[in-house]
């Protein structure tokens, strides 16, 4: 008895250990003798994870000992130049028959129904879009009512087509991948007035409805989604923060949070977003933007570590956020005493009496400064001195010396302004010290840079050419 029940016992085992990993067997004619690449979509990167070899009969073999992540993958020809997709899933172990001749229409899928499937959603929409081209162009030739009419009625009638097409096939394969993708394509059809209570909404129900209902069907935990085209997933976030997220610190991080917490179970998801949003928040579009990238390196970055992130990747973050974290819009500026023209050291908080203080680091040896100065002083004398604004002015010793710097004040006749002077010995005290330099705690990374302060001396605006800085002096002024 113990002896039959080894045999089975035996066999179970052997089962489960060869369908560990993945195989992946691809015949690709009529290349021989050459190399081939696995990869897959990540946004729009295309990493690498595997290779193999041709043999003389254009056989190869993908193999790995650690199943694959599921998404979307390409077999990249041997010059690099072309590849063909396939789904990677639960099926792991399959085969692949393709002729570079007849790929795009044909490919045999051997032991994996998804890419069966797969294969012919493709080729159901290239006929699906050949029959729109065709309508499209008949529509764009029309010359009587009758006829736009017929034709347009066609192209609706191709898209209704189409959408049940692909709601058939997630109805009928739920937990597919093809069904994830068909989920990533999708956009929500605000429903009519006439089916809302009262047969009306309001002006913002579109907009309400839209955004609540923007990622349906599409789960964050599921980290499929991240290895598919940028035009799925990735180019599908940044519309979602452009075109619904409201433009604030505060409806950025709570949407950034919401998405990172779902997707904590998935490593591959957490490392597409974080790298995204890191990204996308390290160099600043919008000055409120500076507390997004403030607030993923405090989350997500200064206590944890990851093994997709190389040091030199995390110092990059971290130093970008230090640079950062001292003058995030609406908090106090941090305080500057440096000396004058007589060796005075003037502090940045001395002056309590200002509605307003313009902070600008500058060079009298920069050509930009040169330009930018005059004007700055120009607005001051015109508008801004009678409006309870004062200038205090830090020029930053880089190619000049203090000479250049007295020179370029007395020419000008910015007399009126606070000068003092930043030098290169001064900067290196604070750095050798392990004090902050000013440099970094205003984030100066060209010249001149610009902060508006209000009377508190917290930051209203930062890295400003001189018409933003009247423009929002002007809207304040006016507020007040």
């Amino acid at each position: 008895m113990k002896k039959l029940l080894s045999i089975p016992v035996l066999l179970l085992t052997t089962l489960a250990f060869a369908q560990n990993g993945y195989e992946i067997k691809v015949t690709l004619k009529p290349f021989k003798n050459q190399f081939i690449y696995l990869g897959h979509y990540s946004g729009k990167q295309f990493p690498i994870v595997d290779s193999a070899r041709l043999n003389d009969k254009s056989e190869a073999v993908f193999k790995g000992t650690k199943k694959l992540g599921g998404g979307i993958y390409i077999v990249v020809f041997p010059a690099k130049n072309n590849y063909f997709e396939v789904l990677v899933d639960k099926q792991q172990h399959f085969s692949i028959i393709a002729d570079t001749a007849t790929i795009r229409k044909k490919k045999q899928f051997i032991g994996s129904p998804d890419n069966v499937l797969f294969d012919s959603y493709q080729a159901e929409m290239a006929k699906l879009g050949r029959e729109i081209d065709s309508a499209r162009r008949n529509l764009a030739a029309s010359t009587t009512a009758k006829d736009s009419a017929h034709w347009s009625a066609e192209l609706k009638k191709i898209d209704t087509s189409i959408n049940v097409y692909r709601k058939s096939i997630i109805t009928k394969n739920p937990d597919n991948i093809l069904a994830v993708l068909l989920h990533l394509m999708e956009e929500p059809v605000v429903p009519p007035a006439s089916q809302q209570p009262g047969g009306k909404y309001d002006s913002t129900f579109s907009y309400r409805y839209f955004k609540s209902h923007y990622w349906d069907g599409v789960n964050f935990w599921d980290e499929r989604i991240a290895r598919t085209p940028a035009s799925l997933f990735d180019e599908r976030l940044d519309k979602y923060y452009n075109t619904l997220v409201y433009p604030s610190a505060d409806s950025v991080i709570k949407e950034i949070d919401w998405m990172l917490g779902y997707a904590s179970g998935s490593e591959e998801l957490t490392r597409f977003l974080l790298v995204k949003f890191v990204n996308r928040y390290l160099n600043q579009k919008y000055m409120w933007e500076d507390a997004v990238f403030v607030h993923l390196f405090e989350k997500y970055f200064s206590q944890r570590e990851y093994s997709w992130l190389t040091p030199q990747g995390k110092k990059t973050i971290t130093d970008r956020a230090y640079s950062l974290i001292p003058n995030i819009m609406g908090k106090p500026a941090e305080n500057i005493s440096l000396p004058d023209s007589d060796g005075r050291m003037i502090s940045l908080y001395a002056d309590t009496s200002s509605r307003f203080t313009i902070v600008c680091f500058w060079d009298p040896t920069c050509g930009h400064c040169q330009e930018t100065l005059p004007i700055l002083d120009s607005m001051y004398r015109l508008k801004w001195k009678t409006a309870g604004v004062k200038m205090y002015a830090v020029a930053k010793e880089t190619s000049g010396n203090k000479k250049d710097w007295l020179s370029f004040i007395n020419d000008h006749h910015l007399n009126d302004w606070t000068n003092v002077y930043y030098s290169r010995e001064d900067e290196k005290k604070r750095v050798d010290a392990n004090i902050p330099g000013y440099s970094q705690l205003y984030d100066v990374q060209s010249l001149p840079t610009v902060y508006l302060l209000d009377k508190e001396k917290k930051i209203v605006a930062k890295k400003l050419t001189w018409q933003q800085t009247d423009d929002i002096l002007q809207l304040k002024l006016k507020k007040q």
